[in-house]
Protein backbone atom coordinates (compact mmCIF):
# COMPACT_ATOMS: atom_id res chain seq x y z
CA UNK A 1 0.00 0.00 0.00
CA UNK A 2 1.24 3.18 -1.02
CA UNK A 3 1.70 5.96 2.28
CA UNK A 4 -0.79 8.96 2.41
CA UNK A 5 2.40 11.16 2.00
CA UNK A 6 3.11 10.09 -0.87
CA UNK A 7 -0.40 11.21 -3.20
CA UNK A 8 0.38 14.62 -1.67
CA UNK A 9 3.36 15.40 -3.36
CA UNK A 10 2.28 17.60 -6.51
CA UNK A 11 2.21 15.93 -10.09
CA UNK A 12 5.36 18.04 -11.39
CA UNK A 13 7.79 17.27 -14.34
CA UNK A 14 11.12 18.79 -12.49
CA UNK A 15 13.10 17.24 -15.25
CA UNK A 16 11.08 17.71 -18.38
CA UNK A 17 12.83 20.18 -20.56
CA UNK A 18 11.48 23.73 -20.81
CA UNK A 19 13.91 24.57 -23.75
CA UNK A 20 11.81 27.02 -25.95
CA UNK A 21 8.69 26.41 -23.87
CA UNK A 22 6.19 29.25 -22.67
CA UNK A 23 6.18 29.14 -18.94
CA UNK A 24 3.28 30.55 -16.72
CA UNK A 25 4.22 31.97 -14.13
CA UNK A 26 2.34 31.27 -10.69
CA UNK A 27 1.36 29.38 -7.43
CA UNK A 28 -0.97 27.04 -9.15
CA UNK A 29 -2.67 25.35 -6.34
CA UNK A 30 -6.17 25.80 -7.35
CA UNK A 31 -5.97 25.00 -10.91
CA UNK A 32 -8.81 27.31 -11.33
CA UNK A 33 -10.28 29.27 -14.24
CA UNK A 34 -7.57 32.31 -13.63
CA UNK A 35 -4.63 29.91 -13.54
CA UNK A 36 -6.19 28.04 -16.67
CA UNK A 37 -6.50 31.37 -18.57
CA UNK A 38 -2.75 31.60 -18.06
CA UNK A 39 -1.92 28.41 -19.64
CA UNK A 40 -4.41 29.59 -22.43
CA UNK A 41 -2.32 32.36 -23.17
CA UNK A 42 0.77 29.89 -23.27
CA UNK A 43 -0.75 27.76 -25.52
CA UNK A 44 -1.05 30.54 -27.72
CA UNK A 45 2.45 31.51 -28.01
CA UNK A 46 4.19 27.87 -27.73
CA UNK A 47 4.64 24.80 -25.82
CA UNK A 48 2.89 25.69 -22.37
CA UNK A 49 4.35 24.90 -19.07
CA UNK A 50 3.07 26.19 -15.41
CA UNK A 51 6.39 27.03 -14.13
CA UNK A 52 5.56 26.93 -10.01
CA UNK A 53 7.88 26.79 -6.81
CA UNK A 54 8.24 23.75 -4.28
CA UNK A 55 8.96 24.49 -0.69
CA UNK A 56 7.06 27.94 -0.42
CA UNK A 57 5.06 27.18 2.62
CA UNK A 58 8.45 25.65 4.78
CA UNK A 59 10.82 28.27 4.20
CA UNK A 60 8.27 31.17 4.57
CA UNK A 61 6.77 29.52 7.99
CA UNK A 62 3.24 29.16 5.80
CA UNK A 63 0.67 26.71 8.37
CA UNK A 64 0.63 23.21 6.62
CA UNK A 65 -2.65 22.61 4.93
CA UNK A 66 -3.76 20.41 2.26
CA UNK A 67 -3.93 21.61 -1.21
CA UNK A 68 -6.93 22.13 -3.11
CA UNK A 69 -6.10 19.41 -5.98
CA UNK A 70 -4.62 16.25 -4.61
CA UNK A 71 -1.28 15.69 -6.48
CA UNK A 72 -2.33 12.43 -8.01
CA UNK A 73 -4.94 14.38 -9.83
CA UNK A 74 -3.51 16.89 -10.82
CA UNK A 75 -2.28 15.35 -13.99
CA UNK A 76 -6.28 14.63 -14.91
CA UNK A 77 -6.86 18.43 -14.46
CA UNK A 78 -4.09 19.61 -17.09
CA UNK A 79 -6.16 17.13 -19.43
CA UNK A 80 -9.36 19.12 -19.22
CA UNK A 81 -7.00 22.41 -19.92
CA UNK A 82 -6.16 20.69 -23.12
CA UNK A 83 -9.64 21.34 -24.78
CA UNK A 84 -8.51 25.35 -24.00
CA UNK A 85 -4.40 24.67 -25.14
CA UNK A 86 -4.86 23.91 -28.47
CA UNK A 87 -4.85 20.44 -27.66
CA UNK A 88 -1.72 20.31 -25.80
CA UNK A 89 -1.67 19.25 -22.15
CA UNK A 90 0.27 21.78 -20.22
CA UNK A 91 3.44 20.25 -17.67
CA UNK A 92 4.04 21.45 -14.76
CA UNK A 93 7.79 22.38 -13.43
CA UNK A 94 8.89 22.81 -9.94
CA UNK A 95 11.74 24.97 -8.78
CA UNK A 96 13.27 24.86 -5.51
CA UNK A 97 11.95 28.30 -3.28
CA UNK A 98 14.72 27.82 -1.58
CA UNK A 99 17.64 28.06 -4.07
CA UNK A 100 15.69 30.94 -5.86
CA UNK A 101 14.19 33.10 -3.32
CA UNK A 102 17.42 35.56 -2.77
CA UNK A 103 17.27 35.76 -6.95
CA UNK A 104 16.23 39.49 -7.82
CA UNK A 105 14.30 39.96 -10.68
CA UNK A 106 16.70 40.43 -13.07
CA UNK A 107 18.35 36.98 -12.14
CA UNK A 108 15.21 35.31 -12.23
CA UNK A 109 14.67 36.35 -15.74
CA UNK A 110 17.77 35.81 -17.08
CA UNK A 111 17.13 31.89 -15.50
CA UNK A 112 14.65 31.88 -17.32
CA UNK A 113 16.09 32.74 -20.65
CA UNK A 114 20.09 31.12 -20.04
CA UNK A 115 19.42 28.25 -17.72
CA UNK A 116 15.71 26.81 -18.57
CA UNK A 117 15.76 28.16 -21.86
CA UNK A 118 12.55 29.22 -22.25
CA UNK A 119 10.66 31.25 -25.52
CA UNK A 120 8.30 33.91 -23.49
CA UNK A 121 6.65 33.96 -20.46
CA UNK A 122 3.34 34.53 -19.16
CA UNK A 123 2.10 35.93 -16.04
CA UNK A 124 -1.01 37.26 -14.08
CA UNK A 125 -1.52 41.31 -14.16
CA UNK A 126 -0.98 41.61 -10.19
CA UNK A 127 2.20 39.55 -10.48
CA UNK A 128 5.24 40.00 -7.92
CA UNK A 129 8.81 37.96 -8.68
CA UNK A 130 12.28 38.62 -7.56
CA UNK A 131 13.37 38.49 -4.17
CA UNK A 132 11.26 40.31 -1.53
CA UNK A 133 8.58 40.36 -4.66
CA UNK A 134 10.78 43.09 -5.55
CA UNK A 135 9.73 42.61 -9.52
CA UNK A 136 6.23 43.58 -11.06
CA UNK A 137 4.54 42.57 -14.57
CA UNK A 138 6.33 46.02 -15.69
CA UNK A 139 9.50 44.58 -15.02
CA UNK A 140 8.97 41.25 -15.98
CA UNK A 141 8.05 42.33 -19.54
CA UNK A 142 10.95 45.17 -19.90
CA UNK A 143 13.46 42.10 -18.50
CA UNK A 144 11.82 39.71 -21.07
CA UNK A 145 12.52 42.27 -23.91
CA UNK A 146 16.36 42.88 -22.66
CA UNK A 147 16.71 38.97 -22.50
CA UNK A 148 14.83 38.02 -25.91
CA UNK A 149 11.52 36.44 -24.37
CA UNK A 150 8.34 37.12 -25.63
CA UNK A 151 6.25 38.31 -22.47
CA UNK A 152 2.24 38.72 -22.35
CA UNK A 153 0.40 39.74 -19.37
CA UNK A 154 -2.83 38.36 -18.74
CA UNK A 155 -5.73 40.27 -17.08
CA UNK A 156 -7.59 38.71 -13.85
CA UNK A 157 -10.30 36.42 -14.67
CA UNK A 158 -12.86 38.46 -12.26
CA UNK A 159 -15.50 36.18 -9.62
CA UNK A 160 -18.82 36.42 -11.22
CA UNK A 161 -20.66 36.74 -7.93
CA UNK A 162 -22.35 39.76 -7.55
CA UNK A 163 -21.64 39.71 -3.67
CA UNK A 164 -17.81 40.40 -3.10
CA UNK A 165 -15.16 38.91 -0.49
CA UNK A 166 -14.52 42.43 0.70
CA UNK A 167 -10.95 41.56 2.34
CA UNK A 168 -9.54 38.55 -0.18
CA UNK A 169 -6.35 37.90 1.43
CA UNK A 170 -4.11 35.49 -0.58
CA UNK A 171 -1.82 33.00 0.41
CA UNK A 172 1.05 34.68 0.65
CA UNK A 173 -0.78 37.20 3.03
CA UNK A 174 -1.07 39.77 0.23
CA UNK A 175 -4.98 41.81 -0.57
CA UNK A 176 -3.83 41.69 -4.14
CA UNK A 177 -7.08 39.52 -5.25
CA UNK A 178 -9.98 41.31 -4.34
CA UNK A 179 -12.62 41.14 -6.68
CA UNK A 180 -10.84 38.04 -8.83
CA UNK A 181 -11.29 34.40 -9.41
CA UNK A 182 -8.40 33.39 -6.96
CA UNK A 183 -7.25 30.03 -4.43
CA UNK A 184 -8.31 32.02 -1.28
CA UNK A 185 -11.88 32.17 -2.89
CA UNK A 186 -12.04 28.53 -3.69
CA UNK A 187 -11.05 27.55 0.24
CA UNK A 188 -13.32 30.12 1.09
CA UNK A 189 -15.92 28.29 -0.82
CA UNK A 190 -15.06 24.75 0.25
CA UNK A 191 -14.98 25.88 3.94
CA UNK A 192 -18.94 27.06 3.10
CA UNK A 193 -19.59 23.82 1.55
CA UNK A 194 -21.01 26.01 -1.57
CA UNK A 195 -19.64 22.92 -4.52
CA UNK A 196 -21.61 25.05 -6.71
CA UNK A 197 -19.70 28.58 -6.14
CA UNK A 198 -16.43 25.54 -6.46
CA UNK A 199 -17.44 24.27 -9.79
CA UNK A 200 -17.43 28.15 -11.01
CA UNK A 201 -14.23 29.36 -9.67
CA UNK A 202 -12.54 25.74 -10.73
CA UNK A 203 -14.21 25.78 -13.79
CA UNK A 204 -14.51 21.71 -13.46
CA UNK A 205 -16.52 19.92 -10.48
CA UNK A 206 -14.78 19.71 -7.27
CA UNK A 207 -13.21 15.86 -6.61
CA UNK A 208 -11.24 14.77 -3.54
CA UNK A 209 -9.28 11.83 -3.46
CA UNK A 210 -9.77 9.33 -0.57
CA UNK A 211 -7.45 6.54 0.48
CA UNK A 212 -8.92 3.91 1.59
CA UNK A 213 -5.95 2.67 4.11
CA UNK A 214 -7.82 1.23 7.48
CA UNK A 215 -11.39 2.37 6.20
CA UNK A 216 -13.92 0.07 8.33
CA UNK A 217 -16.81 -1.35 6.37
CA UNK A 218 -20.01 -1.77 7.71
CA UNK A 219 -22.93 -2.56 5.77
CA UNK A 220 -23.36 -0.43 3.14
CA UNK A 221 -21.01 2.51 4.15
CA UNK A 222 -17.61 2.56 4.58
CA UNK A 223 -15.89 4.37 7.42
CA UNK A 224 -12.39 6.38 7.47
CA UNK A 225 -10.27 9.07 9.08
CA UNK A 226 -10.40 12.48 8.20
CA UNK A 227 -6.38 12.29 7.56
CA UNK A 228 -7.09 9.68 4.69
CA UNK A 229 -8.35 12.70 2.57
CA UNK A 230 -5.38 14.28 0.05
CA UNK A 231 -6.95 17.13 -0.73
CA UNK A 232 -9.32 19.84 0.54
CA UNK A 233 -12.71 18.49 1.45
CA UNK A 234 -15.61 20.57 1.79
CA UNK A 235 -17.38 21.62 5.44
CA UNK A 236 -18.72 18.68 7.16
CA UNK A 237 -22.22 17.95 5.76
CA UNK A 238 -23.72 15.67 4.05
CA UNK A 239 -23.18 15.16 -0.05
CA UNK A 240 -24.58 13.48 -3.11
CA UNK A 241 -21.33 11.92 -5.23
CA UNK A 242 -19.93 9.90 -7.46
CA UNK A 243 -17.28 7.59 -6.28
CA UNK A 244 -14.83 5.21 -8.27
CA UNK A 245 -11.48 4.43 -8.34
CA UNK A 246 -9.36 6.81 -8.99
CA UNK A 247 -7.01 5.33 -11.70
CA UNK A 248 -10.30 4.33 -13.62
CA UNK A 249 -12.39 7.14 -12.80
CA UNK A 250 -12.36 8.74 -15.83
CA UNK A 251 -12.16 6.02 -18.28
CA UNK A 252 -14.50 2.94 -17.23
CA UNK A 253 -17.72 4.40 -16.62
CA UNK A 254 -19.36 0.70 -14.80
CA UNK A 255 -17.01 1.44 -11.57
CA UNK A 256 -19.14 4.46 -10.98
CA UNK A 257 -21.53 4.33 -8.02
CA UNK A 258 -23.61 6.75 -6.73
CA UNK A 259 -23.11 7.58 -3.33
CA UNK A 260 -23.28 9.72 -0.09
CA UNK A 261 -20.21 11.48 1.60
CA UNK A 262 -21.11 12.76 5.37
CA UNK A 263 -17.83 14.20 6.75
CA UNK A 264 -17.40 15.29 10.28
CA UNK A 265 -14.70 16.49 12.17
CA UNK A 266 -13.00 13.30 12.73
CA UNK A 267 -14.24 10.91 9.72
CA UNK A 268 -15.44 10.41 6.96
CA UNK A 269 -17.99 7.96 5.73
CA UNK A 270 -18.63 6.58 1.80
CA UNK A 271 -22.75 5.21 2.33
CA UNK A 272 -23.18 3.23 -0.79
CA UNK A 273 -26.92 2.01 -2.36
CA UNK A 274 -26.41 -1.56 -0.38
CA UNK A 275 -23.72 -3.96 1.26
CA UNK A 276 -22.34 -5.27 -2.17
CA UNK A 277 -21.46 -2.11 -3.46
CA UNK A 278 -19.53 -1.00 -0.13
CA UNK A 279 -17.80 -3.92 -0.42
CA UNK A 280 -16.35 -3.41 -3.98
CA UNK A 281 -15.08 0.09 -3.28
CA UNK A 282 -13.43 -1.52 -0.39
CA UNK A 283 -10.89 -3.32 -2.51
CA UNK A 284 -9.89 -0.56 -4.12
CA UNK A 285 -6.78 1.31 -2.47
CA UNK A 286 -7.71 4.42 -3.24
CA UNK A 287 -11.24 6.55 -4.32
CA UNK A 288 -11.78 9.35 -6.07
CA UNK A 289 -15.21 11.57 -5.16
CA UNK A 290 -16.63 13.45 -7.71
CA UNK A 291 -19.16 16.03 -6.12
CA UNK A 292 -22.60 17.19 -7.58
CA UNK A 293 -23.67 20.17 -7.96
Amino acid sequence: MMGTAAFHQPLASAGCDLAGGVVALGKFDALHVGHRALAERAAEIGIPFLLSFSGMAQVLGWEPRLPVVAGCDRKRVMGLWSHYCRGIVPQEYNLDFAKVRSLSPQQFVEKLAKELDVKGVVAGSNYRFGYKAAGDVTDLVRLCKEYGLEASIVNPVMDRQEVTISADVGDDGSSRERGQVSTTRVRKALAAGDLKRVADLLGRKHRIILNLHNSVQSGNALTLSISNVLNQPPCMGAYNCIVGPQEKFDGNVSELLLAQLKIDASQIEVVLEDKTLAERVARFSTIAVEFAV
